[in-house]
């Protein structure tokens, strides 16, 4: 198996993704919310780029989620919050997504033969998924503020050293993957910590959210892999 890393959605094209797996990983916190809501019982979580095209995919009885600049959106019934997305508020609904980074990764990966997402919640599901499909594998880290954020690349990482403890094949990484890899081996034992140290920690630490952070550190806590089926995500 190859394995490549991307650092951020800007550094993803659509050509890199043709006859691969894609991994989106945005634990801060995109990827991290849509786990907790398919795990909560949420039919589907469907990802939208813009809040325009969220609310043009909205039918009744939907629940629109989202933030931009890390607040919740005006009008939104939902943040981007994963303790918001309780089995009493999720459970049966369809929930239209916008996030800044994290759903523009998963449109831009849309070509992959099979499209996962990642987070610190559920890396060993998804490796071990990511393995029963049989393909190359794309990583992309959205990233934050145009840039690369550490907690993604923690989490590639992480998925990298699952991929090569539970694999019978060798993984073949770019330079980039093997040095997530060595990341995350490096922080293993200081996961919050490194995560809270972070931009992306600064920042909602700032904004009063570090109660996210803490619940967007937590390894393996779900076994549910939300996968793209057509437009929308599934519990797998």
């Amino acid at each position: 198996m190859q394995v490549q890393v991307i650092s951020s959605v800007n550094e993803a094209s659509s050509a890199r993704f043709h006859h691969k797996t894609a991994i989106i990983i945005d634990v801060l916190r995109a990827t991290s919310t849509i786990a907790t809501a398919i795990s909560a019982g949420a039919l589907c979580v469907i990802p939208a780029e813009t809040v325009m095209e969220a609310k043009a995919l909205q039918r009744p009885g939907d629940l629109l989620g989202g933030e931009r600049f890390c607040r919740k959106i005006a009008g939104f019934d939902l943040g981007n919050s994963p303790e918001e997305y309780t089995e009493r508020v999720v459970g049966g609904k369809r929930i239209v997504l916008t996030t800044t980074n994290g759903t523009r990764a998963i449109h831009k990966a849309m070509r992959a033969d099979h499209v996962l997402t990642a987070s610190l919640l559920n890396t060993e599901a998804c490796a071990r998924m990511a393995l029963d499909l049989r393909r190359d594998v794309v990583i992309l880290c959205a990233g934050s503020h145009d840039e690369f954020a550490i907690e993604d690349g923690i989490c590639a990482g992480r998925v990298l050293d699952k991929l090569h403890s539970l694999g019978g094949a060798p993984v073949e990484m770019d330079d980039f993957g093997t040095a997530m890899l060595a990341l995350y081996r490096n922080r293993s034992s200081s996961i919050l910590d490194t995560i809270l140290s972070g931009n992306s920690g600064k920042r909602l630490i700032k904004l009063g959210m570090k109660r996210d952070i803490e619940a967007c550190s937590s390894l393996d806590v779900l076994s549910d892999v939300p996968r793209l089926q057509g437009d929308i995500l599934t519990r797998s």
